[in-house]
């Protein structure tokens, strides 16, 4: 089983290695001035093909966004009303929160001051 792995693989990477080398190259002196225009042909038509495909593809994806957006303007600004709502809500706990905790801080030193008088032998009133 071992074996039929390692042939597997090397069949694979000798066909990999042969399509390199089968390739047109431009500068091998073999090729006649024809094949040279021909290669140039192909090459120009494979990316012309490919930019029109890119504008395509590119085309469908902006047509798609655009229906996006179209479809989400109404939910976030009523999302937006609803944050603004929420927001001002808690911005008014907040303030009574603070106001609440400095009315606590107020009470817990006048509770300190009148302890320390009672420890201090004052009459406290209790």
């Amino acid at each position: 089983m071992r074996t039929g792995i390692w042939l597997v693989a090397a069949v694979a990477t000798t066909t990999m290695l042969a399509q390199g080398a089968l390739a047109d190259n431009p500068r091998d002196p073999t090729m006649t001035p024809e094949a040279i225009a021909r290669d140039r042909d192909t090459i120009r038509k494979m990316n012309l093909d490919q930019l029109d495909y890119v504008r395509n593809r590119d085309a469908g994806y902006a047509a798609g966004w655009r229906h996006h957006a179209g479809a989400q303007t109404a939910v976030p600004r009523e999302e937006a009303d609803a944050y603004g709502t929420r927001d001002r809500a808690y911005e008014q706990d907040l303030a009574r929160y603070r106001e609440a905790r400095q009315r606590y801080e107020r009470e817990m030193a006048h509770w300190e001051r009148d302890r320390e008088a009672c420890a201090q032998g004052y009459d406290c009133g209790y």
